[in-house]
C-alpha cells in the first residue's frame, strides 16, 4: 500500500496482497508514451486492464504517483506537472491510504476501514473484472461504462462504449454498446434469469452473471465459479467486438469464451426496420412480424430493409384490437417504452388495449409465475428471432387480422396431426406390403424345391409297380403311412414303426407293450365306426393282458363292414367287455 509518507515512481511497482495483480508505469505497443496502469501479475503476457492518465501520458520516465493526507491522490509527470488526480477527501479521514486489491480494484480508504473513500472500479477503462459493477449509481448519479482503447499504441477512449443505459420512462434498462453516438448492439430486457437478446447461459462452466435494479443501483456484475480461473471481458475498438476471455495455463494464452455481437442479425442495429425481426438461421434473415407487410415491397425485395413493415389491416382501436404472441424474441428496443414492475400480464394486457398508442407488451419477469409490465409505443424496433431463447411478445394487431391468424394457426395444427398419422399410415402399409411379399416368397421357394425333384417317366413308374397292380398299392390320398403300417403288420414287422430306442429295447415287456399300442391303433382304424374300440375301451384294453382280435385291413372303399347282429360276431373283444360296448364316436 502506499502512505502519505510514500510514493510509486517509475520502475516501481505496487502488488496485490496474493500477487494476482500489479500497480506500475507501462509503455504500450510501439508507443513511447508512459501511463499508470494496473495488469496481472503472475502471467507472462502483459496485459493491462486499467489505464489512470490514459488522456494525459507522461513523455518519460519521470512520473511519480502518492497520495496525500486529504485523501487525494496525484500523478505527477515532469517538473511536478500533475497529469492526473482524483478527490477523495472526505472529513475524519485521519489515516488515508491508497491499495491495490486482490481483485485487481485499486482504492483509497481511512487506514483498516472496510469503507472505500475512492475505488477504480468505479471509473473502468476497457476492461471489466470479475465483482466490477457496470451500471448507474442512482444515489450519486454516477454511470460506469467501458471505453475501448483506440487502438493498441493509445490507451485513450475510442468510441466502441458498453454500458447500462435507462431508457423509457421511468428508465427501462438494457445493456447497450454504441458506436460514438449510435447504438450497435443491445441486450433487450432482463427478465429475471437472463437478458432476451443474450445466448450466453448463466448456467457456464466459467462464471454466472447478475443484474441488479432497485432505487438505488442498476448495474451487471459478474463473478468467477472457480478461484483459479482467470477471465476478463474486453472491449476491443480494433474488432468493434466485446469478448470474454479466459487465461489458459497449460499454452499460457488467452483463450477466446464468446464474442458479442456473435451473429449476422446483432452487427448492425435495426437491421430489419420497424416491426420485422431478424432470425440468422433464415434466408433472407429479415422477416416482417405476423400480421404485417413490407411498407415498400419494391425495396424490401432488394434486401433494402430499412423501411420495415407495416399492418397488413389498419387498427380501429375504438372497435376491439386483439393482441398476437410472439415466442422467443428479444424484446424491441426501449426507448419508447413504459414499465410498471408490480402489475400483473394480464392487468399489463388491459392497460395496452386501452391505450391506442401502445403497440406491445410482456411481463419484466419469468420467475415463478411472473410478474410486472413492460409496454412499447409506436413502431417496434430491433427485433430478433430465436429457436428457444428469448421471450413471449404480445403484438396489437386488428381484430380481423387476429381471426384470420386463429384460422390460418388451427389449419397448422391441423397440418401437424395428420402429417405424423399419413407418416404412420404409409409406414404401416409398407410393412405390411413387405409381410405380403415375404410370404409369396415363401410360397415361391416352396413351389421351386418342388420342382427339383427327381423326375421320373412314366415307363419306369409301371415297371416298378407292375403296370400299376393294386397289390402293390400302399394307399390312397391322406391314408398312405396307414396303409404302410398294415403292410409291416402283415409281413411281421410292426416295430419298424417304433423310434429305434423303442424297437432296439432289450426289454421284452417294452416291446410287447409297443405291439400292444400298434395293434390297438390298427383295431381303431376299421372302415366301420362300429368296428372301432371307444376310448373307454381303450383305456382298459391299454392296461389289460387279454387278447384282441386280429385287425382287418384298414378302410378302403371295396371293403363293406357288418352291421347290427354280425358287429357282435367281428369284433370278439366285444363280448369280454359289454359293459363297454362297440364305439358310437368315431375315433379320429
Amino acid at each position: 500500500m502506499i502512505s502519505p509518507s510514500d510514493s510509486l515512481a517509475d520502475g516501481m511497482t505496487l502488488v496485490s496482497n496474493d500477487g494476482s495483480f500489479e500497480l506500475g508505469f507501462f509503455t504500450p505497443g510501439s508507443s513511447k508514451n508512459r501511463y499508470l496502469g494496473i495488469w496481472y501479475k503472475n502471467i507472462p503476457m502483459q496485459t493491462v486492464v486499467w489505464v489512470a492518465n490514459r488522456i494525459n501520458p507522461i513523455n518519460d520516465s519521470t512520473g511519480s504517483l502518492k497520495i496525500e493526507t486529504t485523501g487525494r491522490v496525484v500523478l505527477q509527470g515532469q517538473n511536478r506537472t500533475i497529469v492526473w488526480s482524483i478527490n477523495s477527501s472526505t472529513e475524519g479521514a485521519r489515516n488515508p491510504i491508497l491499495k491495490l486489491l486482490d481483485s485487481g480494484n485499486l482504492v483509497v480508504k481511512d487506514g483498516n476501514s472496510e469503507n472505500y473513500l475512492w475505488q477504480s472500479f468505479d471509473y473502468p477503462t476497457d476492461t471489466m473484472l470479475p465483482g466490477m459493477k457496470i451500471g448507474w449509481d442512482l444515489r450519486i448519479g454516477v454511470s460506469r461504462r467501458l471505453a475501448a482503447w483506440k487502438n493498441p499504441d493509445d490507451p485513450s477512449p475510442g468510441d466502441l462504449t458498453y454500458g447500462v443505459e435507462l431508457e423509457g420512462n421511468p428508465g427501462n434498462p438494457e445493456l447497450v454498446i454504441r458506436k460514438g453516438s449510435v447504438k450497435y448492439v443491445r441486450s433487450g430486457l432482463w427478465n429475471g434469469e437472463g437478458f432476451t437478446g443474450s445466448q450466453v447461459p448463466r448456467n457456464n462452466p466459467v462464471f454466472t452473471y447478475d443484474f441488479v435494479w432497485n432505487e438505488e443501483e442498476v448495474y451487471y456484475t459478474f463473478f468467477l465459479k472457480h478461484k483459479a480461473v482467470m477471465s476478463r471481458v474486453f472491449l476491443n475498438q480494433t474488432e468493434g467486438v466485446m469478448d470474454r476471455y479466459t487465461w489458459n495455463p497449460e499454452t499460457q494464452t488467452w483463450n477466446l469464451f464468446f464474442t458479442i455481437p456473435n451473429d449476422y442479425c446483432d452487427r448492425s442495429y435495426g437491421l430489419c426496420g420497424a416491426n420485422a425481426d431478424c432470425d440468422s438461421s433464415k434466408f433472407p434473415v429479415c422477416q416482417c412480424l405476423k400480421a404485417f407487410k413490407p411498407k415498400s415491397p419494391e425495396s424490401w425485395n432488394s434486401a433494402d430493409w430499412s423501411q420495415g413493415c407495416i399492418h397488413n389491416k389498419p387498427l380501429n382501436c375504438q372497435s376491439g384490437d386483439k393482441f398476437m404472441r410472439i415466442k422467443s424474441v428479444k424484446t424491441p428496443d426501449a426507448t419508447h417504452s413504459w414499465v410498471n414492475r408490480s402489475m400483473d400480464l394480464e392487468e399489463c394486457r388491459t392497460r395496452c388495449l386501452k391505450n391506442c398508442s401502445c403497440m406491445a407488451y410482456t411481463g419484466l419477469s419469468i420467475i415463478g409465475r411472473g410478474s410486472g409490465c413492460a409496454m412499447w409505443f409506436g413502431d417496434l424496433m430491433d427485433i430478433k428471432q430465436y429457436e428457444s431463447v428469448g421471450q413471449d411478445l404480445y403484438i396489437r394487431v386488428s381484430a380481423s387480422e387476429s381471426e384470420g391468424l386463429k384460422h390460418k394457426h388451427n389449419m397448422k395444427i391441423g397440418l401437424i396431426i395428420a402429417t405424423p398419422l399419413a407418416v404412420l399410415l404409409g409406414l404401416l402399409l409398407v410393412i405390411y406390403y413387405y409381410i405380403m411379399r415375404s410370404r409369396g416368397k415363401l410360397i415361391d421357394k416352396g413351389e421351386n424345391e418342388d420342382l427339383e425333384l427327381e423326375i421320373f417317366e412314366l415307363g419306369t413308374i409301371s415297371r416298378a409297380t407292375d403296370g400299376f397292380s393294386s397289390n402293390n398299392k400302399l394307399g390312397q390320398g391322406g391314408f398312405g403311412p396307414v396303409y404302410k403300417a398294415w403292410k409291416l403288420w402283415k409281413e411281421g414287422r410292426p416295430l419298424e414303426l417304433a423310434d429305434d430306442f423303442l424297437a432296439d429295447s432289450d426289454n421284452l415287456s417294452e416291446s410287447d407293450q409297443v405291439l400292444r399300442c400298434i395293434h390297438i391303433s390298427l383295431l381303431c382304424l376299421q372302415q366301420h365306426p362300429d368296428g372301432r374300440p371307444s376310448m373307454s375301451s381303450v383305456v382298459v384294453m391299454l392296461g389289460s393282458e387279454i387278447e384282441f382280435p386280429l385287425p382287418k385291413e384298414p378302410g378302403s372303399s371295396n371293403i363293406v363292414m357288418a352291421q347290427g347282429a354280425e358287429v357282435e360276431a367281428y369284433l370278439p373283444w366285444a363280448a369280454s367287455y359289454p359293459a363297454l360296448g362297440p364305439s358310437r364316436t368315431p375315433l379320429t
